[in-house]
């Protein structure tokens, strides 16, 4: 079990605690307006609890499918989201057919997996797109960890997680080589923390 997967374990329950703290309700209007159904398939990569976002879109008549390597995290997804349906397994891991689905979300996960990793998972992900479906992913920038670039780890919640990012110049050649529309990028305060909320569409 590598490190990040225990730390999310053990700290399952003090982080469900303090769900509530990070708003979400207006990042989630602003993505559900941009999309093109109004119901269809989504997958949630990391997505812990279930809350926000999972939630959010089962209650709009979506198929959720949440994959998280935290089986504790999952345990509480099932509790307050019992209609989704969830993967134990690691991001990096996980496969799923072409144009699978209408959506894609990446909410405070794809920065705890090594940069140099990003590239190929995008690749994947534009695969299991549908067409003209759309991602919404945190990235980590210099307005949190401090550094243009940056592999190494960050108290949270009174443990130390790993991060990972490049500059967000990089990110973006990266998006459009593999194929990507770039349509939104949004520094966001929540909870103080500011992080980089891109949006990208197939």
């Amino acid at each position: 079990m590598n490190s990040i997967q225990t730390v999310y374990n053990n700290f399952a329950q003090t982080y469900d605690e303090n769900r509530l703290i990070f708003d979400m309700s207006e990042i989630f209007a602003a993505f559900y307006k941009q999309l093109n159904v109004r119901s269809g398939e989504i997958l949630d990569l990391g997505c812990g609890t279930g809350e926000p976002f999972s939630k959010m879109f089962v209650d709009k008549g979506w198929q959720v499918t949440g994959v998280d390597f935290s089986e504790n995290m999952l345990k509480l997804a099932t509790k307050y989201v019992p209609e989704m349906k969830t993967i134990c397994a690691d991001i990096c891991d996980v496969k799923f057919d072409n144009s699978t689905f209408d959506a894609i979300t990446l909410i405070y996960s794809l920065f705890h997996i090594p940069c140099i990793e990003h590239e190929k998972l995008f690749k994947e992900f534009y695969k299991w797109l549908k067409p003209e479906s759309k991602i919404l992913f945190t990235y980590a920038t210099k307005e949190y960890t401090g550094h243009d670039e940056f592999n190494g780890y960050i108290t949270f919640m009174g443990q130390k997680l790993f991060y990972s990012h490049t500059t967000p110049e990089k990110l973006y050649k990266t998006l459009k080589d593999i194929g990507f529309n770039i349509e939104a990028t949004d520094y966001r305060n929540i909870a103080n923390e500011t992080f980089l909320w891109v949006t990208i569409s197939k």
